[in-house]
């Protein structure tokens, strides 16, 4: 059976570095800013014109839903235009199912708890932390004050946020959206990536 990790993060909670250990520990894919790539790929366009709207919601995708502005072929190609950050949700969306119906693989963010969730083995991961830790890991790594790495960490939330809400219809931080949820900043890193594994595995056990 293939072994999908879906894992949504708190910024500052380690969930990049957590999700990588995962994939090691199961000698499976990892997927983070590698989407962006793939998608860009997929729907030819440059992958650095689309790192900069990466999990940034527009105003403009329900509209053109409802006018009919775009089409989407069958290799995700969009041919009408669509603002940036809507083309690389379209994009991501194609890959990440094609990922997940081809190999064995943890995702990062991105919306792919949603669009995953009735994929069979499918194991949706949310990480969160304390605020302190949260605020220290973040100066330390960005060589930011204590003020603006509080401040970084409300606004990188609140945008993954609305992006989750806008392109799901869901809240981010509802946590019946997952199936496993876990402070981060309770054991070392390794110890986290270590219960995430051993939640898939008996998860796996227990669907046989």
């Amino acid at each position: 059976m293939k072994k999908i990790i879906t894992v949504g993060r708190e910024f500052g909670s380690g969930g990049r570095e957590i999700a990588k250990l995962v994939a090691e520990k199961l000698g499976i894919a990892y997927y983070d800013k590698e989407l962006i790539t793939l998608a860009a790929k997929e729907g030819g366009y440059d992958p650095e014109i689309f790192e900069k709207v990466d999990e940034r919601a527009t105003n403009s995708f329900l509209y053109s839903l409802s006018m009919g502005n775009f089409v989407v072929d069958g290799n995700a190609n969009i041919t009408r235009e669509l603002p940036l950050a809507d083309k690389l949700h379209l994009a991501q969306t194609e890959t990440i199912r094609k990922l997940a119906q081809r190999e064995s693989c943890v995702i990062v963010g991105r919306c792919a708890n949603y669009l995953l969730r009735e994929e069979r083995g499918c194991v949706r991961v949310f990480l969160y932390g304390e605020k302190e830790q949260k605020i220290k890991r973040v100066q330390e790594r960005y060589g930011l004050s204590r003020e603006k790495a509080e401040s970084l960490i409300k606004k990188t939330d609140k945008t993954r946020a609305n992006y989750y809400s806008y392109y799901t219809g869901e809240n981010w931080a509802d946590m019946r959206n997952f199936d496993l949820a876990l402070n981060s900043s309770t054991l070392p890193f390794d110890a986290v990536a270590e219960t995430i594994v051993d939640f898939v595995k008996r998860k796996e056990r227990a669907a046989r």
